[in-house]
């Protein structure tokens, strides 16, 4: 907020407190007609800044949605005043009639106006051509996983993190679960979610939007992306799958993972750290930090050790990738013997 909005805004409601105090509305005393005033302007200035983040077609929305509401309460409260129920109680259900409509249709208003095409109004809104949001619709797998944290801290992230309710409603039944394992991943997403609000940068918007008629979350998060035109990020092997049937894109955080996994050819050299027996005879198993598995042939002894091996071939699945390489124990042994000799 800027300095200048803020002294407008201080004036305001200062202006209402010295009106309030002049006018004493109610025939209040000088304290409560202050008082009143006070609490007129911080409620207009909070109503006045949090209309400053809705949309303009949720606001158009509201208007006509309001406007309807009200001219139909209005037609009915005149056919009300037309029978013979009494005075007092036809003038409460016209009230109370009124804000109903009012509230109903300002609700329902703002809901729909984002199917609002306003280019299409003409006028005002003819030439305006505001640039399309780039929306990244969030699952509960990869909100759990936690990696998205990472993506979104090294900035490549851009656009719009949407989370619908139902995601959110699902995340919470998991950090509810009676099960310790599945109620700490639940509450690790939520902590995760948490982060991410917080972090500059990084636009999170939690959206209402549910489709009632569709039960699975996966077929509700599909709905949701055609719906805004956005992109599903997941880690789900089936969501992925289901939503490219339809046509939905869909960021996958393992496929980047693996994306980014450094470039490993035969015959290339590396150093591991044997961990466990393999699955063959004389085979030792060892891991890469980003989690990759290298079998090495003739490295059983070397159990427990940090040892060269040249790479004899990589192997890509829809799992991930595996890395065989071969231990040479001659090599290794005159390689030693030349560094002691030099």
């Amino acid at each position: 907020m800027s300095w200048e909005m803020a002294v407008v805004r201080v004036v305001f409601v200062a202006v209402l407190v010295v009106t309030s105090y002049h006018l004493r509305p109610f025939q209040w005393g000088a304290l409560g007609s202050c008082l009143l005033g006070l609490a007129l302007g911080i409620f207009f200035v909070v109503f006045e800044m949090r209309l400053e983040k809705i949309s303009l077609k949720r606001l158009i929305g509201a208007g006509i949605g309001s406007t309807l509401g009200i001219l139909a309460a209005l037609m009915i409260s005149h056919l009300l005043s037309l029978t013979s129920i009494e005075k007092t109680s036809v003038s409460f259900v016209q009230v109370a009639l009124l804000l109903m409509m009012a509230y109903v249709g300002l609700i329902l208003g703002a809901n729909k106006g984002e199917l609002l095409n306003l280019a299409a109004m003409g006028g005002l809104f003819g030439g305006e051509r505001q640039p399309k949001r780039t929306v990244k619709i969030l699952d509960t797998s990869v909100i759990i996983d936690g990696r998205i944290l990472d993506i979104c801290e090294t900035g490549f992230v851009e656009g719009v993190l949407m989370i619908p309710q139902f995601v959110l409603r699902e995340l919470q039944l998991v950090a509810d679960s009676s099960d310790s394992l599945k109620r700490n991943r639940g509450r690790r997403g939520l902590d995760i979610l948490q982060r991410m609000q917080k972090m500059n940068g990084v636009q999170v918007e939690i959206v209402e939007d549910d489709f009632p008629q569709v039960r699975a979350v996966d077929l509700k998060l599909i709905e949701l992306a055609k719906l805004h035109e956005g992109k599903i990020v997941t880690n789900d092997f089936n969501l992925n799958k289901v939503a490219q049937l339809q046509g939905v894109p869909v960021l996958n955080v393992n496929e980047l993972a693996n994306a980014l996994k450094p470039v490993v050819l035969p015959g290339e050299t590396m150093r591991v750290f044997i961990l466990k027996e393999g699955k063959e005879y004389n085979q030792g198993v060892a891991y890469l930090d980003d989690g990759t598995m290298v079998v090495v042939d003739n490295a059983r002894k070397m159990i427990s050790k940090t040892i060269d091996i040249a790479v004899t071939s990589v192997l890509q699945t829809t799992a991930g990738r595996m890395i065989f390489g071969r231990y040479d124990e001659r090599q290794q042994s005159s390689q030693r013997l030349e560094a002691v000799h030099s």
